[in-house]
């Protein structure tokens, strides 16, 4: 089905190096290729880097990693874009960032060291930000349906993100 160490699907015809690093990171080095549900391995396999960043920087870093892959997400699925069709699965570098924006409302709440009694937080965190990706409440849904570019494929997920980690934030706050 797939093909290379850069994670290019065979039905695309690539031509170029900036092409291959173009698809090796807009599918997360490869996890937007599985078969079944990729946004969803997509966002989970975001825990670790959301863990390195939440706990070496807190908020500040979260928001320099969300930043610098929204960008990162917007240079690959413009090159992307061009070879295939509006918002293909195999692109989940949209997951990842909604992934981070989902931490960074809630941690300003949490305290380094890890502590296993954060762990319901990151799972509450997954769960919220996989929901409204799918419903895809608006705006999400005007990005991802009217806006047919790489700012499209990238802000319906970054809307999901704000989405849960508002929520997030609320049930933080309450438990």
């Amino acid at each position: 089905m797939y093909y290379n160490y850069f994670f290019i699907p065979k039905s695309v015809k690539e031509t170029s190096l900036k092409e291959k690093i173009a698809f090796f990171f807009a599918t997360y080095y490869g996890i937007g290729n599985l078969p079944k549900a990729p946004g969803t391995f997509g966002s989970l396999a975001t825990f670790p880097f959301a863990f390195f960043l939440a706990y070496s920087g807190g908020i500040q870093s979260l928001l320099i990693g969300a930043g610098i892959v929204y960008l990162l997400g917007i240079l690959t699925s413009r090159i992307i874009l061009k070879k295939t069709s509006h918002d293909p699965s195999f692109i989940v570098i949209d997951e990842i960032v909604g992934q981070l924006v989902t931490f960074i409302p809630v941690s300003c709440l949490l305290e380094a060291p890890f502590k296993m009694s954060h762990l319901w937080i990151y799972l509450a965190g997954f769960l919220l930000f996989r929901f409204f990706d799918i419903v895809k409440i608006y705006p999400a849904c005007y990005f991802d349906k009217k806006v047919l570019n790489a700012s499209g494929v990238m802000l319906d997920d970054v809307v999901a993100g704000l989405y849960a980690g508002l929520v997030l934030t609320a049930l933080v706050l309450t438990f």
